[in-house]
């Protein structure tokens, strides 16, 4: 599949508190699996970076983007086991940037909505395009396929994603 057939943009939109982000995606597997690869310390690392998520509210989450210095040090906001998990992209010296994952079962597969909310001065582009990116390759990690961030798809989100917001 190319990169092309897996860019199914999003939404942004202006809100009161800068940026909201929504992208969707259908899976073939059932909302436990995709529930699993959203939560568990061995698939996390598959598809988005190695980290852990003590699955309560107010639980420690910590993901660590070793490559780029980034490390999401947070706590669990929202939490609805196999629904719903919530909890800020970033650390508790920065500001919020909640990010949502909502699941929902559809017929023979899994609907899952991604949230993201960010402050008015940063890069919403950016954002909406890296999970892009990584939602493609959550797709691939539940398939069992290794792959590696999609990087000609990030650009091509993020210059949709840019256009949008000039719009």
């Amino acid at each position: 599949m190319s990169d092309e057939d897996d860019f199914l943009p999003g939404t942004i939109e202006r809100r009161d508190h800068g940026f909201e982000g929504r992208l969707t995606r259908r899976y073939d597997q059932a909302p436990a699996a995709v529930w699993a690869m959203l939560t568990e310390p061995r698939h996390l690392a598959k598809w988005l970076a190695p980290g852990t998520i003590e699955l309560r509210r107010g639980g420690a989450v910590r993901i660590d983007f070793a490559d780029s210095g980034i490390v999401i040090d947070s706590t669990v906001t929202a939490l609805e086991p196999q629904r719903t998990l919530e909890y800020s992209w970033g650390s508790s010296a920065q500001p919020e940037r909640p990010i949502r994952w909502e699941l929902a079962a559809e017929a023979g597969g899994t609907r899952l909505t991604l949230t993201v909310r960010l402050p008015g001065d940063e890069d919403m582009a950016k954002a909406c395009a890296g999970f892009e990116g990584h939602l493609t390759m959550l797709a691939a990690a539940l398939e069992d396929v290794p792959v590696r961030f999609p990087l000609d798809l990030y650009l091509r989100a993020r210059k949709h994603y840019q256009t949008l917001l000039d719009a």
